[in-house]
């Protein structure tokens, strides 16, 4: 069977498996071993053990689990409340005040945990009922969450970034820096979008002579300061040469600990209990991800497929931008069917070489393949935010969600758009602090 063919027949198993909702992990290891076999023989099952052992065999690693628990524990403590709650009474006075209120809750909140779906729940559990009540647009209300929540593997330190880091061998030093503005710069397209829509609409969630005090206002800034000083302490331990990205995790773990306990008052052994499951349950799911990639990346290469489809494209000989254009129609497919973790461990090594060759630096895709990504956690038939939304508010209509996520997807092609025309945006920060190249 010729490579053209084999890869066809792996694409159409893969896709099934996948969409039949089999457990990513187990899913693409299986189709790894079972096309192994009928491609090598029984022989070819001696290394799968080895490959998947060494998928593990990275001291990076470690900090999955560190930044998994970082949102765990502020996901589980009033965290969300308090930080909505506080900025909600400076921007209340804005068309969507609250809506806005909980964006900015939301980029807050990423910088903090790494994972879109801990961010989208734990400040729409608190947000979504209160912009409900106040008569917000259902639309609105469910919408700027879903979107929100997608901020979290933008927004450094990001699980995305790390594991992308890891399948092409760049600094997740880098990439972290590379996602800050980007990150500010995508949060305020959904906060400019809130606000024209609220506008439009005329609705106001207040009274027009209603005020929040000065006195008021100001009771609610040291609700924000201990979140604030989670991130630069993690920032400065990682960047001020104090720690590598899996010991500045384990600062920002301890940090996270601290602040539940002494800010939260999270002292019961049960509590710890569930964020210690918790934290376990999402590290074993993305660490077995990652090493059933490795092994269905060994089979890829083993039957020559990626060295195929990147001499494939490779000789097209399109312009790079359309070259670029095509990839991300690719990973916007993929990302409408498979979750993002996967999607980065099994295409990554594949793109690399070939956005290299075209002259695109890999830092700056890494950010554009984390804005794809986003896009298919709020898009159908995946659309993990979507479904956590959908928990939250279930007398919400689901066909009402999807609609109320669509004018962001629009901010994020927008984003990327802009970062394609002014890809300083996101190299400049990294190149500034590290020096170009390093």
């Amino acid at each position: 069977m010729s490579p053209t063919a084999a890869g066809s027949l792996v694409l159409i198993v893969t896709l099934v498996i996948l969409v039949s909702g089999v457990p990513v992990a187990f899913g693409i290891g299986a189709i790894s071993v079972i096309f192994i076999v009928i491609f090598q023989g029984f022989d070819g099952l001696q290394i799968v053990a080895q490959t998947f052992y060494s998928g593990l065999d990275d001291f990076t690693l470690v900090s999955i689990p560190m930044f998994v628990m970082m949102g765990a524990a502020i996901g589980s403590s009033p965290a969300g409340k308090d930080l909505y709650e506080a900025l909600d009474r400076w921007l209340y006075r804005l068309p969507g005040g609250l809506a806005i209120s909980n964006l900015g809750a939301c980029a807050i909140f990423a910088a903090l945990t790494g994972s879109s779906p801990a961010c989208c729940a734990a400040i729409g559990k608190m947000g979504i009922p209160e912009m409900r009540r106040r008569g917000y647009p259902d639309g609105v209300a469910t919408g700027s969450i879903c979107a929100g929540g997608t901020l979290g593997i933008l927004i450094p330190p990001s699980i995305t970034f790390i594991l992308y880091g890891i399948a092409t061998e760049n600094s997740i030093g880098r990439l972290f820096l590379a996602g800050v503005v980007p990150g500010m710069m995508l949060t305020g397209f959904f906060m400019i979008w809130t606000l024209f829509t609220i506008w439009r609409s005329g609705f106001r969630a207040y009274a027009a002579d209603f005020r929040y005090s000065w006195k008021q206002k100001f009771v609610s800034v040291p609700k924000i300061v201990p979140f604030l000083a989670i991130i630069v302490g993690v920032m400065y331990a990682l960047y001020g040469g104090l720690a590598t990205p899996s010991e500045a995790a384990g600062v920002g773990a301890a940090l996270c600990f601290l602040l539940a306990v002494v800010i939260y008052r999270m002292w019961s052994p049960l509590d710890w209990w569930k964020i210690l499951r918790d934290t376990a349950r999402e590290s074993i799911m993305i660490l077995t991800i990652i090493a059933a990639a490795v092994v269905f990346g060994y089979m890829l290469t083993s039957l020559y497929l990626t060295q195929t489809l990147a001499q494939g494209i490779a000789d097209m000989h399109v312009n790079r931008w359309v070259l670029m254009f095509m990839i991300n129609i690719f990973l916007l497919v993929c990302g409408f069917f498979i979750p993002p973790a996967a999607i980065i461990l099994m295409t990554a090594p594949i793109l690399l070489p070939i956005i290299t060759a075209a002259g695109f630096d890999p830092v700056w895709f890494g950010v554009i393949l984390t804005i794809n990504m986003e896009i298919g956690l709020i898009h159908p038939p995946v659309g993990l935010n979507i479904y956590i939304v959908s928990a939250i508010a279930p007398d919400v209509e689901l066909a009402k969600i999807m609609w109320g996520t669509l004018p962001y997807v629009v901010c994020m092609f927008l984003a990327i758009i802009v970062l394609s025309i002014f890809p300083e945006i996101a190299t400049w920060l990294p190149n500034h602090l590290m020096g170009v190249g390093h």
